[in-house]
């Protein structure tokens, strides 16, 4: 059945000597893989593979077959062209980690078309941002992911509620058995981040490194917690660096 879809790419790797086998989250069928052959050819007169790395927008149509681990692309073209993501050493490790935690989350062949018009408005506007007003991205992309799968955190903050609960999810009264590396000023701080429902606000929320990375890791170990596939983050750890 052949399909016209757009797809974000989340991971490519080499099969054989010329050809790609690409996980590729689809606006109509969600997460899929796709043999995509010949595109490392040297004989090709362009590099085809650059269109397969993670992050890039594509245009496609694509052959679907349900039941088929590996689908096929009849044709593809780029949905819109980065200007400064590939270049920019920030943008770029954002948009690493924020793919992971697509990898992590996305279940196999579910369409997700709210979240992937998200994900969509999400790589273009970091591409378009200047550097200094992106540092708060990957927090409120894993905050909205969460929400998509309806795993955030219950409660707010208040006077009652001052403590990030990391076993029960959520804001609480009482000081959690566990002890988190969170402070009152994170928890207000994700309280307000919680409340945001479009990129675009984000600019009203001023975060020092240390909450922005303290909030990360806690997101993270609540995932981790309350999620089947979260596992550890590979690209948590480039993207303490660079943040900082």
């Amino acid at each position: 059945m052949l399909q016209k879809t757009k797809g974000l790419v989340l991971r490519s790797v080499k099969y054989g000597e010329t050809s790609l086998i690409s996980t590729i989250f689809t606006e109509s069928s969600g997460i899929q893989s796709f043999m995509v052959q010949g595109v490392r050819s040297s004989k090709s007169r362009q590099n085809r593979a650059g269109s397969f790395q993670p992050g890039t927008l594509l245009e496609m149509v694509i052959y679907l077959q349900p039941g088929k681990n590996l689908q096929r692309i009849k044709e593809y073209q780029a949905a819109c062209f980065y200007t400064s993501m590939h270049e920019e050493v920030i943008k770029n490790s954002i948009a690493l980690f924020s793919i992971e935690i697509l990898l992590r989350l996305l279940p196999e062949h579910a369409p997700l078309p709210e979240l992937f018009a998200f994900a969509y408005n999400y790589f273009t506007t970091l591409d378009q941002l200047p550097v200094k007003s992106v540092a708060n991205f990957p927090l409120f992309f894993i905050i909205h992911c969460s929400k998509e799968f309806g795993v955030e955190p219950h409660g707010n903050y208040s006077a009652t509620t001052p403590y990030l609960n990391l076993e029960e999810g959520g804001f609480t009264e009482h000081v959690p058995a566990v002890a988190v590396a969170v402070t009152d000023d994170d928890t207000r701080s994700l309280d307000q981040l919680l409340r945001i429902t479009d990129l675009g606000e984000l600019q009203v929320i001023t975060l020092n490194a240390d909450i922005r990375l303290r909030l990360i890791h806690w997101y993270v170990a609540y995932l981790q917690k309350h999620t089947q596939h979260m596992g550890n983050i590979r690209s948590l750890s480039i993207l303490r660096t660079i943040l900082h």
